[in-house]
């Protein structure tokens, strides 16, 4: 059992790395070293490994070793094929389920993500932008949707963004969309929000088609 606690601590938290653009693509995993970092065994961190493997946010390499997993134009456009399928979805269940504490979590985090970009700050504000997004599904109150998303592990399309020459526009430009969404939910508008969140996705699929 506490083996099994150790592996999930040290999935979690280079999950969290890898989707946050912490861990760019092509590095490489090592054991050792994230045995230390997160104060758990080697055979630990190796299962995590082997878990984000299966997930597709690692590879193998050629002379092993685990490395980040590179996104393809085809990944990109499919993983934002089933966040949009997902979200709207969790958009119209959260619709029928607002409360006035869920909009004002929303707002909080929104207001987390401007603070991290006036900042600087990059890797806290896709550390907000992962939490904004988990947080509609999870206020969506499926449990079954809630699990397909999480076990899904889709990475955002933020992983590569440090790339761009645009990065500081790209976040104002989540940020406002992320606000637009919250407002649409506020104003009772799910349609809207829908649409939002539609065109916030398909604007991070240009962006990381064009510095792929």
């Amino acid at each position: 059992m506490k083996s099994l606690s150790q592996s999930a601590k040290a999935y979690s938290e280079i999950r969290n790395k890898i989707l946050s653009n912490q861990l760019a693509a092509k590095t490489r995993i090592k054991e050792d070293a994230w045995a230390t970092k997160t104060g758990v065994n080697r055979m630990a961190v190796r299962e995590a490994l082997s878990r984000l493997h299966g997930e597709q946010l690692l590879t193998l390499g050629e002379k092993g070793g685990y490395f980040v997993n590179a996104l393809t134009a085809e990944d990109i456009h499919t993983i934002r094929e089933l966040r949009e399928i997902l979200e709207t979805g969790a958009i119209k269940l959260l619709a029928q389920k607002i409360t006035k504490e869920k909009i004002g979590k929303l707002e909080r985090i929104c207001n987390d993500f401007t603070t991290m970009i006036k900042e600087k700050y990059f890797a806290g504000a896709c550390e907000a932008d992962i939490k904004f997004h988990e947080t509609i599904i999870d206020f969506a109150e499926n449990e079954k949707l809630l699990k397909v998303y999480k076990t899904s592990h889709i990475p955002l399309f933020h992983q590569q963004l440090s790339k761009a020459q645009n990065t500081m526009q790209d976040f104002e430009l989540t940020d406002s969309e992320h606000r637009q969404i919250v407002k649409a939910l506020k104003e009772g508008k799910p349609d809207t929000a829908q649409k939002w969140l539609v065109k916030h996705f398909a604007r991070g699929e240009s962006i990381m088609l064009e510095i792929d």
